[in-house]
């Protein structure tokens, strides 16, 4: 598309370069904003995808009608995130290029709806230029939104082999956060210029900036708080409880076996915790389980430490759900929350595995100790779910 949009404007021409120019620097200089973005940030770029969707929607500029057409939008988004690219790539932290791809289609899809049936004239024939326009405007980008959604689920999808489904979403749910704010500016960008011209572009991109600011704090205090549970879950192995890595290791197989049951969102932020805080209660013991394998334990040691970890996950502020979960993992599973069925079976699979990792023979074994327990100790489709994610990292 990219392509084809730059072969297209080089034979044509370009149509209003000023407009194209402001545009394109705006685009540029969205994307030099992305310093300080959050890894794993659904939209680092907020400011530049905000000036590319008004490009797209962008039907008069000051009261001139805009002829530029889809082909010169998908070329001028193009060229704004490579120039406001440079910089990051100078220091080693360019964009990937799923992120740039999927820029491209979201406005090339904004831009193909909206730009033929102006140009044409058959919009303004159709809707004219008062409330239904704007309407328009409004419908358009709501259906740009999900197509974004929708292309970066497939892009995760493809990434992780996690269950399409969950992952949009979690991308819907994302939406009404940085992804509505975009979307608005996008739209309202696009009506002040074609009433007040480009000097709109610097008045109405303010509002958007603060946004940006107030959702990367968010971002970095959840990081921080993240930080601090895996911290505590640590205590464990440093004073010789569990072995090494134990926690984050359930942590990871318990969030990819939560995706692949469907979980998803807050659902599995909970899951998260719950698996980095299951061993806290062994802080209680006199003499340390071998191993910290408490999978071998007797029900009744089992659930006395569960219920003694989930005494001390209450004392550290971590939401009573945490706390509810890692004090029911020891219970029946047919008794307990999903959340703690995944803590419980993913918690097993490392002790048995001997934290192998998932490699080879350790991990074969270990899978089937737990689908021989199944119908009494672990609930069959977790065992089941577990057992294709660790397929997936096996091959």
């Amino acid at each position: 598309m990219a392509a084809a949009a730059l072969v297209w404007v080089v034979s044509h021409g370009v149509a209003q370069p000023a407009n194209a120019l402001a545009f394109g620097a705006f685009i540029a200089v969205g994307e030099l904003a992305r310093w300080g973005a959050v890894p794993g940030e659904r939209e680092p770029a907020p400011l530049g995808a905000a000036g590319a969707l008004a490009y797209a929607l962008l039907g008069e500029c000051a009261g001139e009608p805009t002829g530029h057409g889809a082909f010169q939008v998908v070329a001028v988004v193009v060229a704004g995130a490579l120039v406001g690219a440079v910089p990051h790539v100078a220091r080693g932290q360019g964009p990937a290029l799923d992120h740039v791809a999927r820029r491209v289609l979201t406005v090339g899809f904004a831009a193909v709806c909206f730009q033929p049936l102006y140009v044409s004239g058959e919009l303004g024939l159709w809707l004219g230029q008062g409330p239904y326009y704007a309407l328009f405007l409004l419908v358009l980008v709501v259906l740009t939104a999900l197509c974004d959604a929708v292309l970066a689920a497939v892009m995760l999808r493809a990434h992780t082999g996690h269950p399409f489904g969950p992952l949009l979403r979690d991308e819907l749910r994302a939406l009404p956060g940085i992804g509505s704010a975009v979307g608005a500016t996008g739209a309202v960008m696009a009506l002040a210029v074609a009433v007040a011209g480009l000097w709109a572009l610097p008045v109405f991109c303010v509002p958007l900036l603060l946004t940006q600011l107030s959702f990367r704090r968010y971002a970095a205090v959840r990081a921080t708080y993240g930080q601090t549970i895996a911290s505590l879950a640590r205590a464990t192995e440093v004073a010789g409880y569990t072995r090494q890595g134990h926690a984050r290791r359930v942590a990871e197989l318990s969030t990819a076996v939560g995706r692949e049951m469907g979980l998803s969102g807050p659902d599995l932020t909970l899951l998260e915790y719950a698996a980095l805080m299951h061993d806290i209660g062994q802080l209680s013991l006199v003499d340390p389980v071998p191993d910290g394998a408490t999978a071998s334990l007797p029900p009744a040691e089992q659930r006395r430490i569960a219920l003694l970890g989930g005494a001390v996950v209450r004392r550290t502020g971590v939401p009573p759900a945490v706390a509810a979960v890692v004090e029911q993992q020891a219970d029946p599973y047919r008794d307990q929350p999903l959340a703690a069925r995944i803590v419980r079976a993913v918690n097993a699979y490392d002790d048995l595995a001997g934290g192998s990792g998932g490699r080879a023979g350790g991990a074969l074994a270990a899978l089937e100790q737990l689908r021989l327990g199944t119908g009494h100790d672990y609930q069959p489709e977790v065992v089941e779910s577990l057992a294709r994610v660790l397929g997936r990292v096996l091959v």
